[in-house]
């Protein structure tokens, strides 16, 4: 079966992913709809009907989640939900809420990998400030990461018992003070071990059990975040063997049919950082001139077309 209608969520309309994908699916004739997760509404009746603007959800073929929007908990657990009850009634969602939600939590999704038998840093969460003094003091050099967060905001370093800025700055703030107030907002604190790197990692690109492409993200100079959003500048990767397949399971320890796996190597190993289910294709393509919407797309109508996914 051919897909006709494609549902493209997203909160950004400049975001070059969703672009791409929009463009991509206009070349093969697949009509597009991109509204805000956040304008999602449910009326439940004699039938369940969940409406996004003008568009009943029911009549996409499929749904791309590029993001799951802003707003509190009781939106994004209203709109999992609604994901989940489109999922049970046909629709291919691509990730899945499962898969998102999977992946939007670093905790789960470093037990997830472990559990895989998948190399990662040592990770330690806990709820107890002095239990997460002592981790630090006995790690000696560690990163603190929001088990909720994006584009590496909100993560910071601790060696030697001053706490390190992503540009490499030493803060003000005592280290006692920091985790004392984390833990009193957020109720715990994940820690993980810091790996010494040549000041880049690898982003590897999967859509469904491929690797369609890698790259190095190199962190400016002094800096040791290596994100592209956060000013690190891609460049081309050749992946080994071993890192090709470490990259292919760790999307599937998450249950992602697209993902952007980060991984970094020094002279004890490599080690998958985490697992991304709404990346961008941005440093991919600017690197590679491979387009993901490309494959994405290729990948969702191969799955309908021989799984009769549609009604």
């Amino acid at each position: 079966m051919k897909m006709k209608k494609l549902g493209i969520f997203i909160t950004d309309p400049q975001d070059w992913t969703a672009e791409a994908l929009i463009k991509e699916a206009e070349k093969r004739n697949i009509e597009t709809f991109c509204p805000d997760m956040g304008k999602i509404g449910t009326s439940v009746t004699d039938r369940v009907e969940h409406r996004a603007v003008d568009i009943d959800l029911s009549e996409l073929d499929a749904m791309i989640i590029r993001d799951m929007g802003t707003g509190q908990n009781d939106a994004h657990i209203f709109r999992f939900d609604v994901l989940r009850d489109l999922e049970r009634n046909g629709i291919l969602i691509i990730n899945s809420p499962a898969a998102i939600q999977n992946a939007a939590n670093k905790f789960h999704s470093s037990c997830l990998i472990a559990n895989a038998g998948i190399s990662t840093p040592k990770t330690f969460v806990t709820q107890e400030v002095n239990v997460a003094l002592k981790l630090i003091d006995d790690l000696g050099d560690v990163v603190i990461k929001p088990v909720f967060g994006y584009k590496g905001i909100g993560i910071v370093r601790i060696k030697g018992n001053k706490v390190i800025a992503p540009d490499g700055t030493k803060e003000k703030t005592p280290v006692f003070d920091l985790v004392n107030n984390i833990i009193k907002e957020k109720g715990i604190l994940y820690i993980q071990e810091f790996i010494e790197s040549s000041g880049k990692d690898i982003r590897a690109f999967i859509v469904d059990d491929n690797v369609i492409g890698a790259i190095y993200r190199k962190a400016p100079d002094g800096w040791w975040l290596n994100n592209l959003s956060q000013g690190g500048t891609p460049q081309a990767c050749e992946l080994s063997g071993e890192q090709h397949e470490m990259c292919i399971e760790a999307a599937r320890a998450v249950g992602a049919f697209f993902a952007g796996v980060d991984i970094i190597e020094n002279e004890k190993g490599c080690f998958v950082l985490e697992v991304n289910a709404t990346p961008s294709g941005a440093g991919i393509y600017k690197s590679l001139n491979i387009n993901v919407a490309e494959h994405i797309l290729n990948a969702i109508e191969y799955r309908i077309q021989n799984a009769g996914q549609k009604k």
